[in-house]
This record gives C-alpha cells, structure tokens and sequence, in this order.
C-alpha cells in the first residue's frame, strides 16, 4: 500500500514538473516573440529616426521662438546613440500590439472559457488607452517645455542636446500611455474578484490623492501642466471603473 502510494506521488510529482516545464517553454516563446517585434519594430525607428527627431525638434523650435533649429551633441558617439535610443523607445512602442498580445495569449489558459473572451475587447482597449496617453502627452509637450526652459530665468538660455531631449520626451509618452491603462487593470481586477466596487468607492478620497501622488512622482517633466493632465483623466478612470463593475455586479 506504501509503494503504492509513493509511486502515485512521484508520479504526480512528475506530472507537475512537466506541467511546470511546459509552462516555462511557453513563456520562453512568447518573450522570443516579442523581443523579435521590438527588434524588428527598433531597425525601422532606427531608419526612420531622422524623420523622428525632425518632428520632436518642432516642439523645440516652438517653445523657443524659432530661435532654435537644431540640437547640439557634445560627444562623437552622442548622435548614433540618440537613434539607438529613438529605435529602442520607438520598436518598444511599435511592437505594443504584438507583446501585449504574447501576454494575453500567456495569461489565457488559466483562464475559464467566460473570462477568455475578453481577451481581444481588453487587448484593443489597451491599445487605445495608450495611444490616447501619448496624445495627451503630446498635448501637454509645448507647456511643459515652456515652463521647464523658461524656469531658469533669463541668466539661463537652452541649448539642449538631441540626446536629453529625446529621453525626455520618450519617457514622456510611455509614462503617459502606461498610466491610462490604469482602468484596464482596475477592470481586470474587478473581474477577478480581487477587488469590488463597493471597496472602490470607499477608497475615493484616497485614490484621488494617491493618483495625485502618483503622477507626481512618474511625470518626468515634473511641471504642473503635465501633473494635472495626467491625475485629472485617472481618477476620471477610477470612476468610470466603478460604472463599469456596478454593470458586471461586481
């Protein structure tokens, strides 16, 4: 009976390693996946980032009256870097379809057949989201570089390198796009019962002042413009979340 018993756990033993092992594989490809859709997506950023740089530099120019039409690097290498950072930031952004969609197709079997169909309305919504956090982004760009090259005072002038500029913006438009998925992962949450509306709507004071605190602390520009345009639309989706989970009964 003790044999018996031990060649039943070792053989679940077994099954769960592999189980374990299979699970691995699939993450493995899924990763290869979308680093191959980065990469791909980075060489045509990396061919195309003059054109990129061009379109960014007439925020510059804007902001500083025209009086200036280019950017200055201080370093032999500081030019080829500035388009490995436009190709990275840019196959990052390019590819969101293809990685988000590796995650979902990852988080999927675990999940039952009910919640699997909300695999494609949550993908597109994210896609969307994000896009429309860019936008803002680039919305609060002008009054954002107004205030940060103008708060020197006169005794300070800009001469900004390429290299900087970009950084900033690109971390601008990810910071952006990332916090408005903010209600995809309230939804998400909600679906799974981690979390209900009825929590949700006992913590609004605190979610008001913790998405204050929030961007804050991950607007990189750190002006006002960028703050406020930032917090006011998340807890706009910290609401719009409660709707949504009062319509799923959650």
């Amino acid at each position: 009976m003790i044999k018996l018993l031990r060649r039943k756990t070792d053989a679940g033993s077994t099954k769960h390693h592999m189980s374990t092992f299979d699970h691995l594989s699939e993450l493995r490809r899924r990763i290869i996946i979308s680093i191959i859709a980065i990469v791909v997506a980075a060489i045509f950023c990396f061919w195309q980032s003059p054109r990129i740089i061009e379109f960014f530099l007439g925020y510059y120019r804007d902001a500083t009256n025209g009086t200036r039409n280019s950017f200055i690097f201080t370093g032999p290498l500081d030019a080829f870097a500035t388009r490995l950072k436009v190709a990275t930031y840019g196959g990052i952004v390019l590819a969101l379809p293809v990685w988000l969609w590796q995650l979902w197709r990852f988080i999927t079997p675990g999940l039952n057949p009910r919640e699997k169909r909300y695999a494609v309305p949550f993908l597109v919504a994210s896609l969307i989201l994000f896009a429309i956090g860019a936008a803002v982004a680039l919305l609060t760009l002008p009054e954002a570089l107004q205030f940060l090259l103008n708060i020197g005072g006169e005794q300070q002038q800009p001469l900004l390198t390429a290299d900087k500029y970009i950084g900033l913006v690109a971390i601008m438009l990810l910071a952006f796009g990332l916090s408005f998925e903010f209600p995809v992962v309230l939804v998400a949450l909600l679906m799974a019962r981690v979390i209900t509306t009825a929590q949700l709507r006992g913590y609004r004071r605190w979610a008001l002042v913790l998405v204050f605190v929030f961007a804050a602390i991950i607007t990189p520009s750190q002006d006002p413009y960028s703050l406020f345009l930032m917090a006011l639309p998340m807890y706009a989706f910290y609401e719009i979340s409660i709707v949504i989970g009062r319509v799923m009964k959650r």
